[in-house]
């Protein structure tokens, strides 16, 4: 039967389709979970919760009714002699200490037990065993470029997204806020810079281009045409046609190419969705309107999707990861910051508002 999960600000919501979406399930029940993410090699099922008495923890299900915690990535000791990284805006030691797990994405299907996690303050972990232990990625975290990064909405730098190549599973590329993209392509004992052609509108004109300050708000790759990624970006919405080497800037889109969220059809990279809003000190709906925005031609132009999504005055806002297509390309969900959650079983056609009193939503995946 279809899933969708929801993670939100007071817990955990698995809504199934029979007749309709309904809510099946709820677990974790007044505790912020930060991501969910489940892994079709498995069935397993992971969430991250971000305590404010007990920390960051992690749990699997087995069966999508049960929960258990698992290993929970953690730093190593800052060694002795280290010399301390500052975030370059607020002037502050990057710590050693896990704040919140913000991405989690299974490994490839010739790595059963591997999941790559990616973390505030930018540290990308690696566990081979389902995530019953977790090893710190050293060849990234002492990378001499990670002193430019900086913080976007929290005061460190986080790992908001995990690519992992279908074509090679040791192919991975992660986005950061406020790092660019960066590659490996050797299983993470090396990585590069790849947010070239990314241009930030918050920095001197001279710096614009430069790719370790860029501020992706997500990336996303096509599974079936793996050479094309997506991103929404800070300053607008950014595609690769080259396996990242280059990223081309798409500057119109009405109403805004500013948002947080993008989804990438599973085998068309000409088609994916946004979810416009106006940026900066606003990060509202433009005009009170909730929309999201989908190309169907590699963002030469894009359809305003509007049917069965509220309109002025709306003030939804969605986050980067509240967004989410399946896997045949023709469901998907959208959930906002004030607790509703949409459906749409037609590429984005008409939208069913299956949920309005949810708690803010932080991601929605299918599975």
């Amino acid at each position: 039967m279809p899933r969708l999960w929801v993670a939100t600000r007071k817990g955990l919501f698995t809504f199934e389709r029979g007749k309709g979406w309904e809510v099946r399930r709820t677990a974790f029940l007044g505790d912020p979970a930060s991501i969910v993410t489940p892994d079709a090699r498995t069935g397993r099922v992971y969430a991250a919760l971000k305590h404010e008495q007990f920390g960051t923890k992690l749990h699997v299900s087995e069966d999508g009714e049960t929960w258990s915690e698992t290993g929970t990535p953690t730093y190593p000791e800052k060694p002795d002699g280290v010399p301390d990284v500052f975030e370059p805006f607020r002037q502050k030691p990057t710590p050693w200490d896990l704040q919140m797990i913000w991405s989690l994405e299974p490994g490839g299907a010739d790595q059963p037990g591997r999941l790559w996690c990616g973390t505030i303050p930018g540290g990308l972990f690696l566990s081979d065993d389902h995530g019953q232990t977790w090893e710190l990625n050293r060849p990234l975290w002492d990378e001499p470029k990670r002193a430019k990064w900086f913080g976007g909405g929290y005061d460190f730098p986080g790992i908001h997204s995990i690519c992992v190549d279908p074509r090679d599973s040791g192919v991975v590329r992660v986005g950061i806020s406020c790092g660019g993209v960066w590659v490996t392509r050797d299983d993470g004992q090396t990585w590069a810079q790849c947010a070239h052609g990314m241009r930030n509108s918050y920095m001197p004109p001279d710096q614009a281009y430069d790719p370790d300050s860029q501020d992706p708000h997500r990336v996303v790759q096509c599974p079936g045409q793996p050479e094309v990624l997506w991103a929404q970006h800070h300053n607008g919405i950014f595609r690769s046609t080259d396996g990242s080497q280059k990223w081309d800037e798409i500057e119109e889109a009405w109403p805004s190419v500013f948002g947080f969220a993008v989804a990438v059809h599973p085998e068309d990279g000409d088609t994916a969705w946004f979810v416009p809003a106006t940026k900066d000190e606003m990060r509202i709906p433009v005009d009170g309107r909730f929309v999201v925005t989908r190309t169907r031609d590699g963002g030469k132009s894009f359809d305003v999707l509007t049917r069965g999504l509220p309109q002025s005055p709306s003030y939804d806002l969605v986050y980067r990861h509240a967004l989410d297509v399946d896997a045949t390309g023709d469901v998907l969900a959208v959930g906002s910051t004030t607790g509703s959650l949409w459906i749409s079983e037609d590429r984005g056609d008409t939208w069913g508002h299956i949920h309005g009193h949810l708690p803010p939503i932080h991601a929605v995946r299918f599975g």
